[in-house]
């Protein structure tokens, strides 16, 4: 992961392997611009062969504070610029809005934004602080996303669940109209609002569905499948991370006064997979990570698709 993040900044808690500045407390966008090392622009070039000829139909990304190629893109491609993704969420949330944390990957291809939204929730009597997370690439390999983000306070989890009643995540195109598109997304995203009250309401479902000891063991064992073709080894791993699970379900000091439902289950799940250590520590684990703060846990899903369906 120390390969991929470029640049950023962070507030709090150190993120990640711990790079980037850190900051006293959340910023502007003008200082978050500057301070996540994002105050350059994409300008795009013509391409040519070696003899000079021009190739048709597409176009190079370049930094312009160092003349780095980020892509090749299509001649329809639309540049979204690093500001204006702070502006869009100036705009969206207020002027008062502050960036907790912003950065660069991969040499500047993908960029991020994560800003706290002015109004906090109080669910079941937890703390529920919603973020807005804006995501963008330069080099033509995703879309523009924009995502809410709920995090439980007590324990800094993440509880985006996949609601069938309201909307999480929006996305548009790099192409012609994605400046409208965005401008839609200003009315769209009453998605935000929208979404918590919707989350608010299930999580009351939730809390109102009992889940016996021998009904959560089932439930982890569906979410860490073992079958008779694994090695002792991979049984034995996935032994420890259902073991880690169920001490986060039954011991996690912040769900000691939650009673034993749906609603703890899912956190003790988000706390998996939030926080919980792999056998094996990949590269690109926290990036990994990142994405799915922005597109949704699978682990978590599955598992609030199963409560769902316990009577």
């Amino acid at each position: 992961m120390a390969a991929n993040v470029e640049t950023m900044f962070y507030t709090r808690e150190k993120p990640w392997h711990g790079l980037g500045v850190k900051v006293a407390e959340a910023l502007s966008s003008a200082e978050a611009l500057s301070a996540s090392g994002l105050d350059w622009k994409v300008e795009q070039k013509d391409i040519c062969t070696d003899d000079g000829l021009l190739v048709p139909g597409f176009k190079a990304n370049v930094r312009d504070s160092d003349k780095k190629v980020l892509g090749i893109v299509s001649g329809r491609y639309k540049v979204v610029q690093n500001g204006e993704a702070f502006a869009f969420t100036d705009k969206l949330l207020g002027g008062g809005v502050r960036y907790e944390t912003a950065g660069s990957l991969n040499g500047g291809r993908k960029v991020w934004v994560l800003a706290r939204m002015p109004r906090e929730y109080i669910m079941l009597g937890d703390r529920i602080s919603p973020y807005m997370v804006f995501s963008n690439t330069h080099d033509g390999s995703g879309a523009i996303r924009v995502a809410m983000t709920p995090i439980r306070v007590v324990c800094n989890n993440t509880l985006n669940l996949a609601l069938a009643t309201a909307t999480r995540s929006w996305s548009a195109m790099h192409t012609a109209g994605v400046q409208d598109r965005i401008k839609e997304a200003e009315n769209t995203l009453f998605m935000a609002e929208r979404y918590m009250d919707a989350l608010g309401r299930e999580f009351e479902r939730l809390s109102k569905v009992e889940m016996p000891d021998s009904t959560v063991a089932g439930c982890i064992q569906s979410l860490l499948p073992m079958d008779a073709s694994m090695s002792t080894q991979q049984k034995n791993n996935i032994k420890k991370l259902r073991e880690d699970m169920e001490m986060r379900y039954f011991e996690a000091p912040d769900l000691q006064d939650v009673p034993r439902n749906a609603y703890r289950f899912i956190n003790a799940v988000s706390d998996f997979a939030t926080h919980g250590k792999p056998l094996r520590e990949s590269g690109n684990r926290r990036e990994n990570l990142f994405a799915k703060v922005v597109d949704g846990n699978a682990i978590v899903d599955k598992a609030y698709g199963m409560v769902k369906n316990i009577a």
